[in-house]
């Protein structure tokens, strides 16, 4: 349970009701401790009274009830008022708003339970002055409208229909004062890596950062204080500005910023890197030509920029045209052949230094000239040695033997080789069959053909192939069967 207390105290209401209700019932006296009755309960001395009046009989019947409700106040045990609470926590503080908890008592008493009452006692005060206007059913609240500087004790106590029980008292004074949060610093993504500007460029860095109340900022380039004649520094509530009109490349270097707040601080550093066009190499040389080809040699640059080289940019122009053609480009070492060049011209050759600005303002350029000269062609002719390409035949491949079906047209394959063009001639078990219209047989380009039409059983047989020439004769054979399908 819960609850909001915005506080505004007042000279008199329900307030000075609910404190005298949280300081208890009045305590035994030490006559009712030691008899164990209370003092209303004792005989009376043996007096005649005067008749009473009728305003008298007024105020009497008033204080009477009012007695008899003292009576069974006093009367009531003691288990019928509540115990202490438990566990008085404040959970937080802050520069206007306090927040306390706390347990249940452990006895809560036999009549109906009310709520609780939290009281607090200003610094150099006698009174203790409740916060809630009546009994409330939570066990946190949170106390609002607070001065800066208010310092003041707590306690709770819980409160029944017989009383209010005694109360939990917070043993350390609760001190109201402007919450300090510790410096911190958001470097931006961008500044995590190194910051790279060129030569005349503006640098305007903006780091925030955080801290209650507002820190000190300062800055350092390399360990010691920025120069103010050329770097401009504002530190505002949430951030800290750095500002260079013109950046040169002395202004590169390590930059840190320390935000302090009391003997808390937070530093960041960011890492700056101002660069320029690197020079042209030192020197450069033709070192050879031959063919269409030429060798350069060059010296890195004495000045890279204040950057690391990407390369060098070597161009070549011809004496004719005088225009200049790329040939490399971000080539690392320092020596290259250029290929390629057309007979007959003269070249020159220039090389540039880059790096992340680009190419160097000037180049270094050869001061020779390569001359691509035409070489000379001797014709020395060799002897003709004629080779001899004649060939006996030779079947390269052989015939296969072949099973067919009758009345379906089949061909015999074979190559021969042969040179001169060999004779070729047919056989069937060893008969030619030359001039035969059942038999067409074709030659072309070493590969020769029988084809047989429609054959029958009666075609079955050994058939051969014969090749001849001037310089010997080769024949291979196969078995052609001709096989009758079966009838059912």
């Amino acid at each position: 349970m819960t609850g909001e207390v915005t506080k505004e105290p007042s000279a008199d209401g329900p307030e000075e009701k609910a404190s005298e209700l949280a300081k208890g019932p009045p305590e035994p006296s030490e006559e009712v401790a030691a008899s164990g009755s209370p003092r209303e309960e004792q005989a009376p001395q043996a007096t005649k009274p005067a008749p009473p009046s009728e305003g008298d009989k007024r105020g009497a019947s008033g204080r009477g009830r009012q007695r008899e409700l003292a009576v069974s106040f006093i009367l009531s045990p003691p288990s019928d008022v509540p115990s202490a609470p438990l566990l008085l926590t404040l959970e937080d503080v802050s520069d206007s708003s306090m927040t306390v908890s706390w347990e249940p008592p452990e006895r809560l008493g036999r009549l109906g339970f009310q709520g609780y009452v939290l009281e607090l006692l200003r610094e150099g005060a006698l009174e203790w002055v409740p916060v809630n206007a009546r009994p409330m059913m939570v066990t946190q609240q949170t106390v609002r409208n607070l001065a800066l500087g208010d310092k003041f004790l707590l306690r709770v106590a819980a409160v029944s229909l017989a009383g209010a029980g005694p109360p939990a008292v917070m043993d350390q004074p609760v001190h109201i004062r402007e919450t300090i949060e510790p410096p911190k610093i958001r470097v931006p993504r961008h500044l995590r890596q190194t910051y790279i500007r060129q030569v005349g460029e503006t640098v305007n860095l903006q780091i925030p950062f955080q801290g209650n109340p507002k820190p000190q900022a300062s800055w350092t380039h390399n360990g010691h204080a920025v120069d103010s004649q050329r770097v401009s520094v504002r530190t505002g509530q949430q951030d800290s500005i750095l500002f260079i009109r013109s950046a040169q490349r002395s202004d590169s270097g390590c930059y840190e910023l320390t935000v302090r707040l009391e003997d808390q601080e937070a530093k960041a550093t960011v890492h700056i890197l101002v660069t320029e066009r690197p020079e042209p190499p030192s020197t450069i040389r033709l070192l050879d030509v031959w063919g269409c080809n030429a060798a350069l040699q060059w010296t890195p640059p004495q000045d890279t920029g204040n950057a690391e080289l990407l390369g060098y940019t070597v161009q070549k122009a011809d004496r004719k045209t005088g225009k200049w053609f790329t040939v490399l480009e971000r080539y690392h070492p320092t020596t290259c052949t250029i290929s390629d060049l057309i007979v007959g011209n003269s070249y020159s050759f220039r090389v540039f230094s880059e790096n992340l600005c680009g190419l160097s303002a000037s180049a270094a350029v050869t001061k020779e000239l390569a001359h691509i000269q035409k070489a000379e062609i001797t014709d020395k002719p060799k002897g003709f040695v004629e080779r001899d390409f004649l060939e006996a035949p030779s079947f390269t491949q052989p015939l296969a033997d072949h099973t067919t079906t009758p009345g379906y047209s089949t061909q015999l394959f074979c190559s021969v080789r042969a040179s001169p063009k060999p004779k070729i001639i047919w056989m069937k078990n060893k008969v030619a069959i030359e001039g035969n219209p059942k038999y067409r047989a074709l030659s072309e380009q070493g590969v020769c053909t029988l084809e047989i039409r429609k054959p029958s059983p009666f075609d079955s047989g050994v058939y051969t192939c014969k090749a001849t020439n001037a310089l010997g004769e080769a024949s291979v054979d196969c078995r052609l069967e001709v096989k009758a399908s079966a009838t059912h």
